[in-house]
């Protein structure tokens, strides 16, 4: 998920499904300002001037999609450790009444309780959490049980951006009620909004990490967050310049290898 820093705010790039491994390096269109040719210029207003990030070509926001969590119901009692024995990939844990199992493709973990309720981690989007979900309840399927796949919803969504500069944290919880800073229990910033429904953790490096009920919700408080926090924009340093480029880096590595294995994936989805 990419968005574009315009004159305004963020525009959301429209690139089909919204995947993030499609389109990592979108261009920049658009963004070219007028000069008036007036030669009273002068004489009027004078316009705000352009960022510095927008005129340099680095104006896109990349939206990291980390970790997707489902849940579902399939109507039935599970016998746990009748799949710990004769299921694969699992681990049973007896004390804590529940077992986990896991899928290579995509890479997520489910939680299982006997009464039926299943939790499912780790996925990237929502369409690939809901692919894992049902390829979960078609292994217990063949185990025997008699499932029925139901109740099924999006719990909680976990996404991370960098912005284009350095935020000063401080100046920014002390002009925001909503802003929570204790920087002897964490070093980021905690914003929590209302609408849409997330929490926000705001780091002094440009870091955001997000938590929201969806992936639609990331992006918009993603959006309503980039004109509050643009306003204690500061210059980074060469370090953190070198460690952003780092992480970039590593990311879509990270996004490459999902995407070829999501591509090579030919299991069938009931």
């Amino acid at each position: 998920m990419t968005t574009l820093l315009q004159k305004n705010g963020m525009k959301t790039l429209q690139n089909g499904n919204n995947s993030l491994h499609h389109n990592i390096n979108h261009q920049v269109q658009n963004l070219d300002y007028a000069l008036c040719e007036d030669a009273t210029v002068k004489d009027e207003p004078q316009e705000l001037p352009i960022p510095e990030e927008i005129s340099t070509g680095d104006p896109e926001i990349d939206i990291i999609i980390n970790n997707v969590v489902c849940s579902f119901s399939v109507k039935c009692h599970l016998n746990l450790r009748e799949i710990a024995l004769n299921g694969m990939n699992v681990e049973y844990r007896r004390e804590n009444g529940m077992l986990t199992m896991k899928l290579r493709r995509p890479y997520t973990t489910a939680s299982i309780w006997s009464s039926g309720k299943i939790t499912c981690t780790g996925s990237t989007s929502e369409d690939q959490a809901r692919i894992a979900a049902r390829r979960f309840a078609r292994c217990l399927q063949k185990l025997g049980f008699n499932i029925r796949f139901s109740n099924y919803r999006v719990v909680n969504v976990l996404g991370t951006c960098s912005m284009p500069f350095a935020i000063k944290i401080t100046s920014f919880s002390e002009h925001h009620k909503e802003a929570e800073y204790e920087p002897e229990l964490h070093p980021g910033v905690t914003y929590k909004l209302k609408e849409p429904k997330a929490t926000l953790k705001i780091f002094s490096t440009g870091s955001v990490t997000v938590t929201a009920p969806s992936v639609a919700g990331v992006q918009a408080a993603i959006e309503y967050i980039f004109p509050l926090v643009y306003e204690f924009r500061k210059e980074r340093t060469a370090e953190e310049q070198t460690a952003l480029a780092l992480k970039k880096l590593k990311q879509q590595e990270i996004v490459g290898t999902v995407y070829v294995e999501n591509e090579n994936s030919n299991d069938n989805v009931w």
